[in-house]
């Protein structure tokens, strides 16, 4: 019985209308509304996909099919006359003309290195310094130990030339003589070996200077001075590569081998040319030098060798190349794209382009192919137009439409800017802000919430009280109606408010009664509207005993105040539409 006085008090202090006004009808449930709105949504939705099934899929869709024949979009190019470069082309390996590994011929220390690494060099350059005193002294003794032998080489044909005089008068025996003579000749082979070590000594010291021994490019040393270098070294000092002019290995199928020696027979000199790995930029142009003697069983592949000037040098030993060797030159041959070059059970086809924008299959001959672009031998005459993209959809006699190739990016942000421009320009052409407009003021007019808020805590708190009096708390109830009749236009959210006269107007392109007046000159004037009269069936009844009193008082503010704001603005509306 305490839960339900405050409700029977507010009843009773609220006034009634005057009998003279009409009594206006009570607000719709808002969960009735949710529903119908719901309803009526799926309804369009069904109308809307059967509308698509139908013109996309169903009988209408059929109908229309055989009226209209698809195009299928392509892309053309104009077969030319040009000259055609015949290439053979193999994977290659740069090599030097010369390479030295050069190395110690004597034993010693290394003195002196007179290069900088990666230093072109000329045949005959100094390079490196080995100490060579050692083989000074030996040459030293080598001469001394020569002209002692001389000198007895000397004293013994002295002899001999005596003996020979004494053998004539018989004065001595022959045996003497003899045996002169055999000392003589032992010491001339003294004397000779006495000079071969002198010059060996002379050529130790040679040794000891280090030259070039051919022009060329040295790489990183090997040895650091002040090192013992020996002649058993295998390492060696340096190496020593002549890369200009240079040569580059390359191999080619041995089914291209008779063609390659039929010009080679004739006297021709077949130009190679070389490329980088990507076969893009063009390092050098050599002349083919030779080839070898036999085929690589293993890889079924023959090796030839070509020579580059390579005065740049453009060219490194041990470089990954493309060789390309040519092989003749084909005149004024028609050349079309090798994208338009088909290939089927028949063979070799291309899709050609008719005046009446139709294809048609043409069976073509096509020789060799270079940069992209294949010599046509036969059944293509120069000026006809082929399909050079979306030749895999197409069949013989079918409907094309010709689109560009390589639309540029540039042109279609082009495009796009100039739409823009003139949607801003166009006098038609609705601004964001009145989209938006139109977008708020529909959604707050369609759009209830079908629950009113819940109260806040400092609407609450005072009713949670039970010292509080129930007159002050009706007072406070019967002023929220007064306060809101002054704003009709202003709608509460979650309350089933109306929209504002301006939104209206947005959707419905009819001027307000308020818009009216102010564009007649009058002063806008509040709206008088009639006190309303509470509707008691919307009061919600009490709760069950075991809920707690802070709950039965915060549903019952909330009930009122959602009551009468409901109330309030179904009277603002009818209000607003009774007037001229």
């Amino acid at each position: 019985m305490n839960e339900a006085a405050p409700n029977q008090a507010t009843q009773a202090h609220q006034p009634e209308a005057p009998k003279n006004e009409t009594s206006l009808p009570a607000p719709a449930a808002p969960g009735r509304s949710k529903r119908v709105f719901s309803l009526a949504l799926a309804l369009c939705l069904a109308l809307g996909g059967g509308a698509y099934w139908y013109k996309t899929y169903g009988p209408g869709a059929k109908a229309a099919a055989p009226n209209q024949a698809r195009k299928l979009p392509v892309a053309v190019a104009e077969a030319k006359t040009q000259d055609v470069e015949v290439f053979l082309t193999g994977l290659g390996t740069v090599s030097p003309l010369n390479s030295v590994t050069i190395k110690s011929r004597v034993d010693g220390q290394l003195m002196q290195v007179l290069f900088r690494e990666g230093q072109q060099v000329k045949a005959g350059d100094l390079l490196l310094v080995i100490d060579p005193r050692p083989f000074q002294v030996q040459l030293a003794q080598a001469e001394g130990q020569l002209k002692r032998d001389m000198a007895l080489l000397e004293n013994a044909r002295l002899d001999l030339r005596r003996y020979n005089d004494l053998i004539a008068q018989g004065a001595i025996a022959r045996q003497q003589y003899d045996t002169q003579q055999s000392l003589v000749h032992q010491y001339e082979g003294a004397v000779a070996t006495d000079k071969a070590t002198a010059d060996n000594a002379r050529l130790q010291i040679t040794y000891c200077r280090i030259t070039a021994p051919t022009s060329g490019q040295v790489g990183m040393r090997l040895v650091d001075p002040g090192n013992m270098v020996r002649a058993s070294d295998t390492a060696g000092l340096l190496v020593l590569n002549q890369i200009s002019p240079i040569n580059v290995s390359f191999t080619l199928p041995e089914d291209q081998l008779p063609r390659v020696l039929a010009k080679l027979r004739a006297g021709e000199k077949l130009r190679v040319d070389a490329y980088d790995r990507e076969q893009v930029k063009k390092l050098a142009q050599g002349e083919l030098a030779s080839l070898d003697n036999q085929i690589d069983t293993t890889t079924g592949t023959v090796r030839l060798k070509a020579v580059f000037a390579n005065t740049g040098p453009e060219l490194y030993p041990n470089q990954f190349v493309n060789a390309k060797l040519l092989l003749e030159v084909m005149k004024d041959a028609v050349v079309i794209p090798a994208s338009a070059v088909q290939r089927g059970q028949q063979g070799a086809y291309v899709y050609v382009l008719s005046a009446e924008g139709t294809v048609a299959l043409r069976q073509v001959s096509v020789g060799e192919a270079a940069n992209g672009m294949s010599a046509v031998l036969s059944g293509l005459t120069p000026g006809e137009k082929v399909v050079v993209d979306g030749a895999d959809r197409l069949r013989d006699g079918a409907a094309v439409e010709v689109k560009e190739r390589g639309a540029k990016p540039a042109d279609a942000a082009a495009a796009a800017q100039n739409a823009t421009s003139q949607n801003a320009t166009s006098p038609n052409a609705i601004s964001p802000a009145e989209t938006a407009a139109t977008t708020s003021a529909a959604t707050n007019a369609t759009m209830q919430s079908p629950a009113p808020p819940a109260p806040s805590k400092a609407e609450s708190k005072p009713e949670a009280k039970p010292n509080a009096k129930p007159e002050a708390k009706n007072e406070a109830r019967h002023e929220a109606p007064k306060a809101s009749a002054g704003k009709p236009d202003a709608p509460r959210q979650g309350s089933g408010g109306i929209a504002k006269p301006e939104a209206v107007k947005a959707l419905t392109g009819q001027p307000t009664a308020q818009s009216v007046g102010q564009s007649a000159g009058e002063k806008p004037q509040p709206e008088k509207t009639a006190r309303p009269k509470p509707d008691r069936t919307l009061v919600y009844k009490p709760e069950a005993p075991g809920q707690t009193n802070s709950q039965t008082s915060a549903t019952t503010g909330a009930t009122t105040t959602a009551t009468t704001s409901a109330t309030t603005s179904v009277t603002s509306d009818a209000a607003a539409s009774a007037k001229p």
